[in-house]
């Protein structure tokens, strides 16, 4: 088994912003791809492209995929934590709850994480330090949404949303314990969790699709941007990332995502930039580096 995971290094933080960026990405992409989608469309789309990408880049590399075993049953439960559930639960709850109001319950993430994690994986208990700061960063991200100045709208959308929560939490933790100790390739592994989770949401592209795909200029850019990028890179990207800094600081990008979304859909669509996304921002950064131990009180120590 590989050893515990340690501080962020300048390599992981590198690839901690690569990560937060990639999954900003994705909430325009995901805008711009349901002008002509449906969710159920959408999801298999970004699937497939990213095992695609996957599998081309784990045969170049010589990698080749997992060989049969248990690792496959490991596969199964990681791609429907961290691609199907999430996936499916969060396109029925945003059409009936503000994203803002969907974006704060998703937030939540890493503070399921660190106690999901405290539970379960002994290599990552639950310090003072790092729970003060992610929910510190989580009143940061509340800020940036600004959920009370939108409709909250229904229970169950709701509910939808707080479950792609909780599943996101599992897969930060499942993958820690069951899949990074296995000690093989990052892109195999995930190549192996994009081609179980397509073959998972088949049917639901097959018998749920609705009307017939629209496929404009826009439509087919921003899904190969969300098959390429957000699904294929960013994954292999995360798969590293909790290897590196355990389950719980992994899963603090859910925290940054917002931010680069705002930023990213400003420069394609001309969204304002608010102050309280500007001082719900420097919050929220300050909560994640007071948790990683970049941020310190006068006097106090490591």
């Amino acid at each position: 088994m590989k050893a515990p995971p340690v501080g962020m290094n300048h390599l992981s933080a590198l690839r901690f912003l690569l990560v937060a960026a990639l999954g900003g990405l994705s909430f325009p992409m995901v805008k711009m791809s349901l002008e002509g989608l449906t969710p159920a469309q959408l999801v298999f789309g970004r699937l497939l492209l990213g095992a695609v990408v996957l599998l081309v880049i784990a045969g170049l590399r010589g990698t080749g995929l997992p060989r049969f075993g248990r690792v496959w049953g490991h596969l199964v439960v990681a791609a429907a934590l961290g691609n199907v559930l999430p996936f499916t639960l969060l396109s029925y709850g945003e059409r009936t709850t503000d994203a803002g109001v969907a974006g704060v319950l998703v937030g939540s993430t890493p503070l399921l994480t660190l106690v999901l994690t405290a539970v379960v994986v002994r290599t990552e208990p639950a310090t003072r330090r790092k729970a003060i700061g992610l929910v510190v960063g989580f009143l940061g991200l509340v800020i940036v949404l600004n959920p009370w100045d939108k409709a909250f709208g229904s229970l169950s959308g709701q509910l939808a949303c707080l479950g792609a929560a909780l599943c996101y939490a599992a897969y930060f933790a499942y993958i820690r314990m069951y899949l990074w100790p296995l000690g093989l390739a990052p892109v195999a592994l995930i190549a192996g969790q994009l081609c179980v989770a397509t073959l998972l949401q088949a049917p639901a592209a097959l018998f749920l699709g609705g009307a017939p795909p629209a496929v404009t200029g826009r439509v087919a850019i921003s899904v190969v941007l969300l098959g390429l990028l957000c699904t294929g890179l960013g994954y292999v990207q995360l798969f590293r990332l909790i290897g590196e800094v355990g389950a719980t600081t992994a899963s603090a990008v859910n925290y940054l995502e917002p931010v680069f979304a705002a930023v990213i859909s400003t420069a394609l669509f001309g969204e304002p930039i608010t102050a309280t996304m500007l001082v719900g921002g420097l919050v929220l950064l300050a909560g994640v580096a007071y948790a990683e131990n970049r941020l310190r009180f006068p006097g106090e120590v490591r």
